[in-house]
């Protein structure tokens, strides 16, 4: 990250969340199965991790055109939901559970915090290079509120001046929706902004689609990892 082009450094440069800034530690299905396994649950950690990108993907855009901050955490919570009843519908475990709400409850709130997500060992250094050179910074994420918690627990608010979340402004990337938005915040042309992200889609055409500058930031793959 960080890496100088033939343009101009821009006045401001957006970030995808999950794949970008930070990744998940082993994989979804792992955590799934970790916590399940408190509530006497003993799964596959692989067949969790397909069911799960299975019912991820099923479960549309997480975007909600409600704009009260309650509401639009309640249905967070029942998106999620819904998603890991159907995960462990498809390994057959959902029935195996002796109060699902109970284990809900606490898997939401572990991906509240810092422990499931680890930071990639080249952002800090480039978030400091940027902020030292006077551009704002935002995060552009399909992600929910739990954001702002996991961006403080890892120690990361400080650098971004916006976060714009697609359950907050009812739009997800790749829709064209989301980015104006998030320019909106820093008084910004299209021109002048850059957007990095894991997906070429959702990121890096997504970008050009609106005319900022998209960069398509290819990780390692990381089992578990999604944007």
């Amino acid at each position: 990250m960080g890496d100088k082009s033939d343009r101009k450094f821009p006045r401001v440069i957006f970030l995808d969340a999950v794949g970008t800034l930070f990744g998940v530690r082993g994989s979804v299905g792992e955590i799934y199965g970790e916590v399940a396994r408190r509530f006497g649950v003993e799964v596959s950690a692989v067949a969790l991790n397909r069911a799960f990108f299975r019912s991820f993907k099923a479960a549309g855009a997480p975007a909600f055109e409600e704009t009260d901050p309650v509401t639009i955490q309640r249905k967070e919570f029942a998106w999620w939901r819904a998603i890991a009843i159907q995960t462990f519908q498809q390994v057959d475990a959902f029935q195996r559970f002796s109060n699902f709400e109970e284990f809900f409850a606490e898997l939401y709130a572990h991906f509240a915090a810092a422990e499931p997500w680890f930071l990639y060992p080249d952002v800090r250094p480039a978030l400091e290079r940027w902020q030292a050179m006077g551009v704002q910074l935002g995060v552009l994420s399909n992600f929910d509120s739990r954001l702002y918690k996991v961006l403080q627990a890892l120690d990361l608010m400080d650098y971004f001046a916006s976060i714009t979340i697609s359950t907050e402004v009812g739009a997800a990337k790749p829709d064209a929706k989301i980015f104006a938005i998030a320019l909106q915040k820093h008084d910004c042309l299209p021109e002048f902004a850059w957007h990095i992200g894991d997906s070429f889609e959702e990121d890096y055409q997504a970008a050009l689609a609106i005319g900022m500058r998209g960069i398509w930031l290819r990780r390692k793959a990381v089992v578990g990892d999604r944007g």
